[in-house]
């Protein structure tokens, strides 16, 4: 993932964070240290970041964007909420992009926000954010169990923190949709 020529982008640094924290955790948030990650100096780092705290928050940033609205963005395209669930559920429990620390990226957010105020309130939101868009989803699908969206959230949290392969997470979680009776298949 180190880019070595041309221009730095503000996304590089941010996918460099990414993979930084999921790597070597929030200690590793340093310019200097992404800077040798991606093959430039910390100048560039200066220019698209005032200083560490507004990196740190536009990374938080970044992940809220993509980690929330642009799949739900996507998801919505789909007019069936059964599908619609499927497709997140799969999704959530497969998606790695070695750009952004792959699989290990959420798990490192979840453990800085037990040391940082900021990250920790920003998973909470993500969480509240989460599981209303999930528990609207299952209501919509005619899920029985009122708590279903938190079982189902609560598994994909959990498979993620195991760095399940994303074939065994797959028919985990497609096999807990059919346990909660989501119907069709």
């Amino acid at each position: 993932m180190t880019k070595t020529s041309g221009r730095q982008t503000a996304d590089d640094w941010i996918q460099a964070g990414f993979r930084a924290l999921a790597t070597k955790g929030p200690s590793a948030l340093k310019a200097e240290a992404l800077a040798r990650q991606i093959g430039t100096t910390k100048g560039s780092f200066y220019w698209h970041f005032a200083d560490l705290g507004d990196f740190k928050a536009r990374l938080l940033a970044h992940w809220e964007a993509r980690a929330f609205s642009d799949i739900v963005d996507k998801l919505e395209t789909t007019a069936d909420p059964v599908e619609r669930l499927r497709q997140l559920c799969i999704l959530a429990v497969s998606f790695r992009d070695p750009a952004y620390g792959s699989s290990a990226a959420e798990p490192a957010l979840r453990a800085w926000a037990r040391e940082d105020g900021n990250v920790s309130e920003a998973v909470r939101q993500m969480d509240q954010r989460r599981l209303a868009y999930l528990d609207s989803l299952c209501r919509s699908c005619g899920l029985r169990r009122d708590d279903a969206a938190t079982i189902l959230y609560a598994a994909v949290i959990g498979l993620e923190s195991m760095d399940s392969e994303p074939e065994m997470a797959t028919q985990t979680i497609l096999g807990l949709l059919d346990a909660l009776g989501l119907p069709g298949r």
